[in-house]
């Protein structure tokens, strides 16, 4: 065969013409220990603090610890079948979340994913998990009132659009019956709702989800959860991830409740992460910056200035205290970095008083900011008349005589504590909350007997309704207490007795 010198350059060449250079750098390292959720990766030289990093079969990974010469970083995923010797990839990205109005009415895990079988979300884009909180400038005062449908606490302890109020207590008070209560009362108020639950049971998680299905409150929320069966770092992640959700709603202009049940598991995962990765112990072996992960999620919380949108995110952590001490290490960490505290005690949960807020303890450093002006008038000597009445209650005991006005007052604070007691899901409009503590607190109850109360404010409720429906809506739309509205409401509570008490 005989082949001539021209035609092979000729071949050569076009082969050279045809030929595609295609390099395809990616950074990457070796593990070298791996164990408990935790590689140490050798080789990532270029590696950001918080990268997502890629391991073998699918599973992907975070860098946390940046040291002289390996990368410290958790899985967040299953480590079977990845070996010491695998090789890791950078993904130049930092960890985030599917972010939308998609996201509404289902429930996912800290990673975004859902969890509740209906199938893929179409996001409108992603957002890193950790992104800086509103700076003083962007920000406005909180003045818009949240409704929790709650009347010790709408009453007492106001929360404002924007606020980060701290729910507080032992176990199995009630503290996420105030959460999901003030969830289930933002139907209709146009409020996107976002929970998180951080290492809770899968059942506790699956009833609370069965329960906003049921009475429709998943029309307007997000349930982000990373139960008890999930790793450390995923539990870890699931408050930013909730949190970032939110603020994709925020920066639209809208309203957003976000509540975290609870940040004590957060921070024993957190502990166990860290303690994992050979960080130095602190108080009660947390590591130091246990008080910055969390008031780094805090402050993200934030009612928006008119120029941004005036969009806010409303902050409702969960803390669980052991046996009421509130001074344990977390406690006090996070309600340094709230704007006041629901706290809720024992003690008055097994005497029947339910929601079993401490009036004494529990401030809202927003105030009357956060409350329209009608409750304002109804509420103000609410909270020193309780405290009275718990100070005469205590010497009471003592069982000696007591004069005519210390009688009065101890019957007028039995009344109103029994008008403050509230069962779960029976949420209350602000304007019949007006009404019903508006006869507690002028002492219209006192020649009602401390049992009929509850009856007395369901029927009463009901009477305004069929007969005076004008005095609940130019509460609602005036939003303040007008002397004709006073008479209007004195007239028809001595109509309703008459007929009550016949």
């Amino acid at each position: 065969m005989n082949i001539k010198p021209e035609e092979i350059t000729s071949i050569i060449k076009r082969e050279i013409e045809k030929y595609e250079k295609q390099i395809e750098t990616v950074d990457s390292g070796t593990i070298i220990q791996i164990g408990d959720g935790i590689a140490r990766v050798y080789g990532l030289d270029h590696c950001m603090a918080g990268e997502l990093l890629e391991f073998p079969n699918n599973v992907y990974g975070m860098a946390q610890n940046l040291e002289q010469d390996n990368v410290g970083c958790v899985l967040l995923g299953s480590e079977e079948g990845i070996k010491e010797g695998d090789i890791v990839k950078r993904t130049g990205k930092i960890v985030e979340v599917p972010v939308g109005d998609a996201l509404i009415g289902r429930v996912v895990n800290s990673l975004g994913i859902p969890i509740d079988a209906k199938g893929p979300i179409k996001n409108d884009g992603y957002r890193p998990i950790e992104s800086p909180a509103p700076t003083i400038i962007d920000r406005s005062s909180v003045n818009e009132p949240l409704q929790t449908g709650i009347k010790a606490i709408d009453s007492m302890i106001p929360i404002g659009r924007g606020q980060r109020e701290l729910i507080i207590g032992d176990r199995q008070i009630g503290k996420t019956a105030i959460a999901i209560d003030t969830i289930l009362n933002q139907k209709g108020k146009d409020v996107i709702c976002i929970y998180v639950a951080i290492g809770q049971k899968q059942s506790t998680v699956a009833h609370i989800v069965n329960t906003f299905t049921e009475m429709g409150a998943m029309d307007y929320t997000i349930v982000v959860a990373s139960t008890a069966a999930d790793s450390a770092p995923l539990q870890y992640l699931a408050p930013y991830a909730g949190c970032s959700m939110g603020e994709y709603f925020m920066n639209q202009g809208k309203h957003v409740l976000v509540v975290y049940d609870d940040l004590t598991k957060h921070a024993v995962a957190y502990r166990t992460m860290s303690l994992l990765l050979k960080r130095p112990p602190g108080r009660e072996a947390y590591p130091g910056d246990v008080f910055y992960i969390h008031s780094r999620l805090l402050e993200r919380a934030a009612k928006l200035s008119a120029k941004n949108g005036g969009g806010s995110l409303t902050a409702l952590p969960i803390i669980e205290t052991l046996a009421g001490d509130i001074t344990a290490y977390i406690p006090t960490n996070v309600i340094s970095i709230t704007d006041g505290q629901i706290f809720l005690e024992s003690e008055l949960f097994n005497a029947g008083q339910r929601p079993a807020v401490n009036s004494g303890m529990s401030v809202s450093r927003v105030g009357g900011n956060a409350q329209i002006k009608a409750m304002k008038q109804v509420s103000g000597t609410l909270r020193l008349e309780l405290a009275q009445y718990r100070e005469l209650a205590a010497f009471a005991q003592f069982g000696s005589d007591l004069d005519k006005d210390t009688q009065r007052r101890l019957e007028k604070g039995k009344r109103l504590i029994e008008v403050l007691k509230q069962d779960q899901y029976s949420g209350m409009d602000v304007d019949k909350q007006i009404i019903i503590l508006y006869t507690a607190v002028n002492d219209f109850l006192s020649d009602i007997k401390v049992s009929d109360v509850k009856a007395f404010e369901k029927d009463f409720l009901e009477y305004i309704d069929t007969h005076h429906r004008d005095i609940p809506k130019s509460i609602a739309e005036g939003k303040v207490l007008t002397d004709e509205i006073k008479s209007n409401l004195e007239q028809a509570i001595a109509e309703f007795k008459k007929i009550f008490l016949a």
